[in-house]
């Protein structure tokens, strides 16, 4: 035989022992074409069948019946077989709870801690930090739907409701409850009493219902609906400490806001057109318990009737501000009159 032969033979023998590794080839004359092979598969068209995206669909996973999903639920929160609840053993259950357990106790113990020092720091008596106090805004009664006053004088049902909304303002002004509880002050300055102990109860002035005249109720128990001629009260919100008018007492006028100029008539003032300044500093519900804001009572003597009227009442003094475009409660307030035959 051929040497060329020969050599071929032990060169198949070889191979078909000994395969090559999956990423060469090797020729007749031992050369490695790898990387032919690599270009040769980038140019190499796409086979149908590596187009049929349907077999790389995820296949419908079977339903299960509901005898299957009960056992599946029975075995989560029991599982006979581990010994364990819910997933867990009770080593782990024991773990999440101690750990949770102090966690909260910590939260507690931090937010109680928290809270001793804030109550430790200020007093109930009055603010740690009044450097920046607004001046006192205005309400009124009655206050039942909104700020509109509308009735008709010989209507009973009209205006019954604000008569019994005047008298519920005015029951804590009845003369014997001011003559058991406060004092007769006639000093025309503030009632200070900062030199008495923090907590020491501060005396209040009476401010008695039978000043109100005419808006009363004792001499006219209608507060003036029935006529034609109703009655409101003005009063000044309470500020803990606050000296209104800078030494000079505080007054209200009142005018129309909206409307005909002459449809309000006469104005009528009780016990005056001020807010006297022996009512003031207030000390606070916990030292002026039976503190009594004072309060004007003011009478509409000749409203214009079928006539709707917007009227504001402003409070008028040193430091007052009553013109406020974003609060119109800010020492003023507006309402409004319809009032009918």
């Amino acid at each position: 035989m051929e040497p060329s032969s020969t050599e071929g033979g032990a060169e198949e023998t070889l191979l078909k022992n000994h395969p090559s590794p999956p990423h060469k080839v090797i020729l007749k004359h031992g050369q490695e074409l790898e990387e032919e092979q690599e270009e040769m598969a980038e140019h190499h068209p796409l086979e149908q069948e590596d187009l049929n995206f349907e077999r790389w669909k995820r296949r419908p996973i079977p339903q299960r019946t509901l005898h299957q999903k009960i056992d599946d639920l029975k075995k989560y929160l029991w599982n006979a077989e581990t010994n364990e609840f819910m997933g867990r053993s009770g080593k782990s259950w024991s773990l999440i709870l101690l750990f949770y357990a102090a966690l909260y106790m910590f939260l507690a113990a931090m937010f109680g801690g928290c809270l001793f020092c804030l109550m430790w720091s200020i007093s109930p008596y009055h603010p740690t930090y009044n450097d920046r106090v607004m001046p006192p805004g205005m309400t009124m009664a009655p206050h039942l739907e909104g700020h509109e006053i509308t009735f008709n004088a010989s209507d009973r049902k009209s205006w019954k409701k604000y008569a019994r909304s005047m008298d519920e303002y005015l029951r804590p002004y009845n003369d014997g409850a001011q003559d058991r509880k406060n004092i007769r002050c006639s000093q025309d300055t503030y009632f200070m009493q900062d030199d008495l102990e923090e907590s020491a109860e501060r005396k209040a002035c009476q401010f008695k219902r039978s000043w109100l005249g005419e808006c009363s109720g004792l001499r006219d128990p209608h507060y003036g609906y029935s006529q034609g001629r109703p009655c409101i009260l003005l009063r000044m919100n309470r500020i803990l400490g606050y000296l209104p008018g800078q030494g000079k007492p505080i007054n209200v006028t009142c005018g129309v806001k909206k409307g005909p100029p002459d449809a309000l008539g006469e104005i009528q003032f009780f016990p005056k057109s001020i807010f006297d300044m022996k009512y003031y500093p207030y000390y606070g519900k916990l030292r002026h318990v039976n503190y009594s804001s004072p309060v004007v009572a003011v009478r509409f003597a000749g409203l214009q009737y079928d006539t709707h009227i917007q009227v504001q009442c402003k409070l008028n003094g040193k430091g007052i501000i009553n013109d406020s475009p974003t609060d119109r409660y800010l020492g003023s307030v507006t309402f409004s009159f319809d009032v009918g035959a």
